[in-house]
């Protein structure tokens, strides 16, 4: 019995692959489909951009002299909300896209003795990469925006607190990312692999 253990606990270890190599499919699988994750990754970016926009162009607004007045802050607040909302229907969409292509492949990995973690694991990276650097993109591009439109005011732009919603707008992307992936991955991880090896797409 000692022995039958051992040997399980020895085929886990064998079959349970490393973060890195995780990593290195998930980056290959973007780089395959640059198409895909271009789509998937526009959407992280057009809503982060909106929503740096308007933190953007409330410090303008603070640098002019003028506040906001509650009314505007509630109709910005629905706008980010719905366009965060629209973002993660998106990335969703589009990684149950991903998946559906990719059956004889997570079918494949199954069969060489992937366990669904890896699996799930792979997605996960997948989307969070998309999300960090189309949040970065789009957290600039909503900055450059304001601050164009707005040149005049630059010298007395709040700078820091620019940066640090940048920073909360990166973070928020890539949590939507991988938050939005997270049922397209399980999905992949729960199919047997028979049955995605035999799947005609």
């Amino acid at each position: 019995m000692a022995a039958m253990t051992s040997g399980t606990a020895r085929v886990e270890r064998q079959i349970s692959l490393p973060f890195k190599q995780a990593f290195r499919i998930a980056l290959r699988n973007i780089t395959i489909r640059v198409g895909r994750a271009m789509i998937t990754g526009a959407g992280t970016m057009l809503g982060i951009a909106f929503l740096m926009s308007v933190f953007a162009s409330n410090l303008m607004l603070t640098a002019r002299g003028v506040e906001p007045s509650p009314a505007q802050a509630q109709k910005a607040a629905w706008l980010v909300a719905m366009s965060l909302l629209v973002s993660f229907v998106g990335i969703t969409n589009s990684m149950l896209m991903s998946v559906t292509e990719r059956y004889k492949e997570i079918g494949t990995f199954k069969c060489l003795g992937a366990l669904d973690n890896f699996i799930v694991k792979m997605f996960l990276i997948e989307s969070g990469l998309l999300g960090f650097f189309g949040s970065l993109i789009g957290s600039i591009v909503g900055l450059l925006f304001v601050i164009v439109t707005n040149l005049g005011f630059v010298g007395a732009f709040n700078w820091a607190l620019a940066l640090l919603y940048m920073l909360a707008c990166i973070v928020l992307g890539t949590l939507l990312s991988v938050g939005a992936a997270l049922p397209p991955a399980i999905r992949a991880a729960k199919m047997q692999a028979v049955d995605a090896m035999r799947t005609e797409v």
